[in-house]
C-alpha cells in the first residue's frame, strides 16, 4: 500500500475519531483480522455523540485510484429498482459500485435494505450460507470443505423510518477476503460516508480558517475524499465521503504443517518425512485437542474400542479424519506421527501441534490412569448389569420388561455398533480436564443423573408393591428412594439366603424405608445436579469429604471430584446388580 491516507488527510491523526482513523488505515496481513466489508450504522442519532457510517467495499481490478463515488452516500450497491419499461428493458442490468464489483450485495430504497455476500465471492471461494437468529437474523457463510466457520457474516436486512431500525455490519475473514482479491488480481477499496459530531477544538478551528463551514478536497491528484465541517449543536459536524484502498491482493501466511518442530524431535517434520516413517514414533497430545471437535456437531468424535484400547479419532463428514488417536492415561492422546500427517488440512495438524506434550513431561504422568471414556463405559456396563437383573426379577413376577426398556440401552447394539446410537454417552465422555470448572462438573453430574433416570419409576413401584410395600407409602417416592427401598429388601432376602420365589410377599418388609449408606454416591450426585446455589454447593462439598474425597484437590479444579463421584455411582450400581444376581441365582 503505497499511498498514506492518514498522512494525506487534512485533519491530524491524533485529532481523528477512532472509527475514522480505522477507516483510513489499510488492513494488516494477519489471518485473525475480521475486515468490515459493509456497514450501515447510526449511533446516538440526534445526541452529542452522534456517529453514522455507510460503507461498501469495492473490488477494483485495474490500477486506478478511486475518486469519491456516489454510492458512498447511500452505502448500497444498488439504490431502488430499475424503472419498469418494455419486455427486456433490463437485459443489461448489472449492479456495480460505479462499474466495480463488490464484496457484499446491498440493496436499499431509503426505507428497506437487504444484504448478502456477493455471488461471485461465495461461489469463487466455495462458501455455504446458513441463517441464524430469529428477529435479528444474520447470514453466516462457512467453508464446509475444510471446514472453516464464520468466514463472513452480517445482518440480512434493516429498515429506516426516521431512524435506522438496527445497525448492519458485515465482516469477513481477512484470509478469505485476500484470497478472493488475489484470485481476482484486485484491490479492496472502502467506499464510505462517515459523519461524526465533534467537540469544538482549536485544531479543527485552525483547519476551518475562521469560517463556520468549510468543504475540503485533495488539491492534487485523485479527489479521493470530500470533507465537510460545519458548526452544529454547539460543536462541529464532520461529514466525509471517501474511497480508501484498504486491502491489497496479498495472501495471508497460511498455516503449514511442514514447518513444525515437534517436542522431542531434532528437525521440522514434513509430510514426506512423516510418510516415510515405518516405526511407531508416537506423538502425545493433551486431550484438550479434542475439545474443538467435541463441541461442534459438524465433527464425529464418537469413541470406539479396538484391541482393548479406546480410540477418539475426530473425523469430518467423510472429507478427512484423524486415525489411531489412542487414549492413554487420564488426559492424553497417543498418535503415530505417520498417522497424524495423513491427508487432512494442515490447519488441523497445526491444531494438534498446539497440544503436543514434551516427552520429558511424560515421566511425571501415570499412563495407566483411567480416562473419562473408560469410566463412562464402566458406568454403562453397570447400568446394563442392573437392567439385566431388574428384567429377570420382573420376569419372575410377571413384569415382562427387557433390559433396553428399563435402561434405554441395548447390549446387542453396543456389541454391534459401539456408542454410535447413543450420543449422550459421547457427551458424557467429553474431555474432563483436572482443572475442570465447577459448572462443567455440575453439568456432568446432571448427565449422569439423566442416565439413571431412564429406569421407569412405575416398574420399581410395581416391584416394591409385589414385595409387600404399601402402595400408599411409595406413591410419592422418587427414583433414588425407590431404588434404595429395593436394595434394602434384596439385602434382607440375601442375608436370609432366600430365593427369588420369596421376593413376593403379603407382608410389609421390615426396614424397607431405612437409609442405606451404600447408596450415598447416588444421592450425592442427585444433590450435585441441582447445586447451583452457593449454600447447596458447600453442603455437597461437605458430603464429598465425608465420603472420603480430599476436598483440597478442588483448588486445582473439579476433575478429580468427577472421578470420585463417577466411581461412587458405578460402585453403587454394581452393588445393586450383585444383590439382584445373588437372589436370582437361588431360584430353585
Amino acid at each position: 500500500m503505497k499511498f498514506d491516507y492518514l498522512a494525506a488527510f487534512p485533519i491530524p491523526e491524533e485529532s481523528l475519531p477512532s472509527k475514522l482513523r480505522e477507516l483510513l488505515t489499510p488492513v494488516g496481513l494477519s489471518a485473525n483480522i475480521r475486515v468490515e466489508v459493509a456497514a450501515m450504522q447510526e449511533t446516538d442519532q440526534y445526541g452529542p455523540n452522534a456517529e453514522h457510517l455507510h460503507l461498501q467495499m469495492a473490488v477494483v481490478t485495474d490500477n486506478q485510484q478511486l475518486k469519491t463515488l456516489t454510492e458512498a452516500g447511500n452505502g448500497v450497491v444498488e439504490y431502488s429498482v430499475p424503472c419498469h419499461g418494455d419486455v427486456g428493458s433490463i437485459k443489461d442490468f448489472t449492479p456495480s459500485i460505479s462499474g466495480h464489483d463488490y464484496i457484499v450485495a446491498a440493496w436499499g430504497n431509503s426505507s428497506f435494505y437487504s444484504y448478502s455476500l456477493s455471488e461471485k465471492v461465495w461461489m469463487a471461494l466455495g462458501l455455504s450460507p446458513r441463517c441464524v437468529g430469529n428477529d435479528e437474523q444474520r447470514l453466516v457463510y462457512d467453508d464446509l470443505g475444510l471446514p472453516e466457520f464464520d468466514v463472513a457474516d452480517g445482518e440480512i436486512s434493516t429498515q429506516y423510518h426516521y431512524s435506522l431500525k438496527k445497525n448492519v455490519c458485515w465482516r469477513m475473514s481477512n484470509e478469505y477476503l485476500r484470497r478472493y482479491l488475489w484470485l481476482r488480481g484486485a484491490r479492496g477499496f472502502r467506499v464510505f460516508f462517515y459523519e461524526k459530531q465533534l467537540n469544538d477544538t482549536p485544531q479543527l478551528r485552525e483547519i476551518m480558517n475562521g469560517k463556520s463551514h468549510i468543504v475540503l478536497k485533495p488539491t492534487e491528484g485523485i479527489k479521493w475524499y470530500k470533507l465537510d465541517i460545519s458548526e452544529h449543536n454547539n460543536g462541529l459536524l464532520l461529514q466525509l465521503w471517501a474511497s480508501v484502498e484498504a486491502v491489497m491482493p496479498e495472501l495471508c501466511t497460511e498455516q503449514n504443517a511442514d514447518a513444525l518442530l515437534w517436542p522431542g524431535d531434532k528437525a521440522p517434520m514434513t509430510h514426506a518425512r512423516a510418510n516415510s516413517l515405518r516405526s511407531h514414533n508416537p506423538v502425545y497430545l493433551n486431550d484438550r485437542f479434542l475439545e474443538k471437535y467435541e463441541q461442534s456437531t459438524f465433527y464425529d468424535t464418537t469413541p470406539f474400542k479396538t484391541w482393548a484400547k479406546w480410540n477418539c479419532s475426530p473425523s469430518y463428514q467423510g472429507q478427512w479424519s484423524f486415525t489411531e488417536c489412542q487414549r492413554v492415561g487420564r488426559n492424553l492422546i497417543k498418535i503415530p506421527m505417520r498417522e497424524l500427517y495423513k491427508p487432512k488440512p494442515d490447519r488441523e495438524i497445526v491444531h494438534a501441534y498446539e497440544h503436543a506434550i514434551d516427552p520429558t513431561d511424560l515421566e511425571h504422568i501415570d499412563l495407566d490412569e483411567e480416562h473419562i471414556v473408560n469410566k463412562v463405559q464402566r458406568l454403562l456396563d453397570a447400568l446394563l448389569d442392573l437392567g439385566d437383573g431388574l428384567s429377570q426379577l420382573g420376569d419372575s413376577i410377571e413384569l415382562m420388561n427387557s433390559t433396553e426398556e428399563l435402561t434405554g440401552f441395548s447390549r446387542r447394539e453396543f456389541e454391534a455398533n459401539g456408542w454410535l446410537k447413543y450420543p449422550m454417552l459421547s457427551r458424557l465422555a467429553q474431555v474432563a480436564p483436572v482443572d475442570m470448572t465447577q459448572q462443567m462438573f455440575l453439568t456432568r453430574c446432571k448427565s449422569i443423573h439423566e442416565l439413571l433416570q431412564k429406569i421407569p419409576n412405575g416398574f420399581l413401584k410395581s416391584l416394591l408393591v409385589k414385595a409387600g410395600c404399601p402402595r400408599a407409602k411409595i406413591r410419592d417416592l422418587g427414583s433414588l428412594k425407590l431404588i434404595q427401598s429395593l436394595l434394602n429388601i434384596l439385602e434382607s432376602l440375601n442375608n436370609q439366603l432366600e430365593s427369588v420365589h420369596d421376593f413376593p410377599s403379603e407382608h410389609e418388609p421390615e426396614g424397607w424405608k431405612d437409609l442405606n449408606p451404600k447408596l450415598a454416591p447416588l444421592f450425592l450426585n442427585n444433590d450435585l445436579r441441582i447445586a447451583d446455589a452457593h449454600d447447596a454447593m458447600e453442603k455437597c462439598i461437605d458430603t464429598l469429604q465425608k465420603l472420603g474425597f480430599d476436598t483440597a484437590n478442588l483448588s486445582s479444579g473439579y476433575g478429580k471430584a468427577l472421578d470420585f463421584v463417577m466411581d461412587g455411582v458405578i460402585a453403587s450400581l454394581d452393588l445393586i446388580a450383585n444383590e439382584l444376581q445373588q437372589l436370582l441365582l437361588r431360584n430353585e
